[in-house]
């Protein structure tokens, strides 16, 4: 167990959830990835377990759903999920089997959305010219009614071309890596619950207040953790940590793959390879699920570091509650090992 877990683990030990009032009324809940039923997990303490329908391991990007977790969303009277831009497969499935309230946090109101960004240090001239001409546009998302109806048409013309939805440009859908979303989130949640479960309104809000106060005091510790590894470039194994190199004032250079789904070609992978010689980079990391074998033939004869594999999803964590600070120390934790140790 990490340093960082350790302490969070203490502090959560110490929390008393408060106890049901009305368990025949509670909602069926079902949530799309570790992340999201982590803190619908904290909102609803005792009163119930949200499900996730996202396997354990697996990647949230393409995943397809078994007969058991269809007739799961079916039955759903709430369905708490990040976006279509992050789990294309769920936005079909709540189309296709959901009669359910469907909450796609990545537009609810309040969420601090920002773009996929393309890094300096491997020049792509044609991907600066477009995000110079296309960067200040502005992506409002003002509508608390869950309506996603204009993601949903992007991917849905996605699909025609038979393309999976997680590329290098437009809305970044990993939000939940700056923990300024998942507080508002978890106050989204509770007014989500309360609507459908008024008697036990007064809960779902004080376990959101205590689950805010925990995540507070986890960012100031991460925070802490992570300074000393400002101004240290290095390279993520796809663009999926702009939320939280934005948020802690990380310096990310560059990325093996565009996207989860995309694979780079062989005038990328050489930049890259160009860049570590180099001696501009401080670490490479690899990532949960995927094979670390590129990062390592990259880094093969230059003086970069190799980090730990990290998992921006958390599906290699243990599902529940605490998911989400472990998922956000272990982060922190890998970095700072490899970027700030001597």
């Amino acid at each position: 167990m990490t340093r960082m877990t350790l302490r969070l683990a203490a502090t959560l030990g110490a929390v008393t959830v408060l106890p049901a009032l009305a368990q025949a009324d509670v909602p069926a809940v079902v949530t799309g990835t570790p992340v999201v039923q982590s803190l619908v997990a904290q909102v609803m303490g005792d009163l119930g377990a949200p499900d996730v329908l996202l396997d354990k391991g697996a990647d949230p990007h393409s995943f397809q759903l078994r007969p058991s977790q269809a007739r799961s969303l079916q039955n759903a009277d709430l369905v708490f999920w990040i976006g279509p831009e992050l789990t294309p497969w769920l936005d079909r499935a709540i189309d296709t089997l959901g009669s359910a309230t469907a909450i796609s946090l990545l537009h609810a109101d309040g969420t601090i959305q920002q773009q996929f960004a393309t890094p300096e240090l491997v020049p792509d001239e044609d991907a600066h010219d477009h995000d110079a001409e296309h960067g200040d546009e502005a992506h409002d998302h003002e509508d608390h009614d869950h309506d996603h109806d204009a993601a949903h048409a992007e991917h849905e013309h996605a699909d025609e071309h038979g393309e999976e939805h997680h590329h290098h440009s437009g809305l970044d859908p990993h939000a939940w890596l700056n923990p300024d979303n998942a507080e508002i989130w978890l106050d989204i949640i509770a007014k989500d619950l309360s609507e459908q479960d008024p008697e036990n309104a007064q809960t779902y809000a004080a376990n959101a207040k205590a689950a805010i106060a925990r995540l507070k005091e986890l960012d100031a510790d991460l925070a802490n953790q992570l300074a000393p590894a400002k101004d240290k470039p290095f390279v993520v194994f796809h663009a999926a940590y702009g939320y939280l190199a934005q948020h802690y004032g990380l310096e990310i250079a560059g990325s093996v793959n565009a996207g989860d789904a995309a694979t780079s070609g062989a005038a990328h992978l050489q930049e890259l390879h160009d860049a570590f010689a180099a001696g501009h980079i401080t670490c490479a990391f690899p990532e949960a699920q995927h094979d670390p074998k590129q990062i390592q033939i990259l880094l093969d004869g230059t003086d970069v570091k190799l980090g730990g594999a990290l998992d921006p999803s958390g599906s290699s964590l243990n599902y529940g509650p605490d998911l989400y600070a472990t998922l956000m120390s272990d982060l922190a934790d890998k970095l700072s090992d490899c970027l700030v140790a001597e």
